[in-house]
C-alpha cells in the first residue's frame, strides 16, 4: 500500500483545503458541461453492442445492459452498463495484460464505458458512489482523457468515507498535473500529504513534485498508483 489509510487524525487540518478544492472542482464541472446530451447520443457514443471482436457473453451482457437503459434510464441501469463496457474492455480479447495496451474493439467499449458514466451522473443528480467513480476514472485514464479523469477522481474523493479518501486525493493530484491543472493538482496534493503519514510523506511529496513538473511522470504514475 502506499498510504495508511487507516489515520482519521488529520480529518480536521484539510477543512479548509477540501472547502477549495471542492470550490473550485465545481467549477471545472460546470466548465466541462457533464451531464449534457440526450440519452441517445451517450448510447450510441459507444456502440450499439459488443466491440465486434469480445467474446460471446460479454457481448450478450452489453446488450442487456443496453436494452435496459434504453426501457428504463435509471441510475442503476447506467451504472451497470457501465460496469459491463469497462468489464467487457478488459476481457482477454480486448486487452492486453502484459503489454497494458487495448484494441479498437476495447477502446470501443472504454468510450462506451465515459458515456455511460455521464449518463449514470445525470440519472443520479451528480452524486455517484465511490466505485462507481474509480471505474469511469480509470476508464478516462485508459483513453488518456486526463481532464476528465481528474474530474472522476474528485467524485470519488467526494464520495469516499473519510478513512479511504487519501488515495483519490492522490489520484486527482497526479491526473490534474497529467491535465497540465497545476492549479487543482496543488490543492488535491496538499490535501493528499495532509493526510499520508508522517513517516511517508517526504516520500510522496516528493512524487508529487515530480509528477507536477512533468504531465509524462504523472501519466505514468497514475498508471502505476491509480
Amino acid at each position: 500500500m502506499l498510504f495508511d489509510l487507516r489515520s482519521r487524525r488529520r480529518k480536521g487540518a484539510v477543512k479548509v483545503i477540501y472547502a477549495s478544492l471542492a470550490l473550485i472542482m465545481v467549477v471545472g464541472l460546470v466548465g466541462l458541461g457533464i451531464g449534457t446530451g440526450n440519452s441517445g447520443g451517450l448510447l450510441n457514443a459507444g456502440g450499439n453492442g459488443g466491440s465486434g471482436n469480445g467474446n460471446s457473453t460479454n457481448d450478450a451482457q452489453v446488450t442487456k445492459a443496453l436494452a435496459a437503459v434504453r426501457a428504463h434510464p435509471t441510475a442503476a441501469n447506467w451504472a451497470n452498463l457501465m460496469t459491463v463496457r469497462y468489464s467487457a474492455a478488459g476481457s482477454s480479447n480486448d486487452y492486453n495484460s502484459t503489454t497494458g495496451v487495448y484494441t479498437a474493439g476495447g477502446k470501443t467499449q472504454l468510450r462506451g464505458t465515459v458515456s455511460a458514466w455521464q449518463g449514470y451522473l445525470r440519472a443520479s443528480a451528480g452524486k455517484p458512489t465511490l466505485n462507481n467513480s474509480i471505474i469511469a476514472a480509470r476508464a478516462y485514464q485508459a483513453l488518456g482523457q486526463w481532464a476528465d479523469e481528474s474530474v472522476a477522481w474528485n467524485y470519488a474523493a467526494q464520495a469516499a468515507p473519510a478513512s479511504e479518501r487519501l488515495n483519490p486525493d492522490y489520484c486527482l493530484a497526479l491526473s490534474s498535473y497529467a491535465a497540465k491543472e497545476t492549479t487543482k493538482g496543488d490543492l488535491a496534493a496538499t490535501a493528499a500529504l495532509a493526510l499520508t503519514a508522517k513517516a511517508q510523506r517526504l516520500t510522496q511529496k516528493s512524487t508529487l513534485k515530480s509528477a507536477r513538473t512533468s504531465p509524462t511522470t504523472a501519466q505514468s504514475d497514475l498508471a502505476t498508483y491509480c
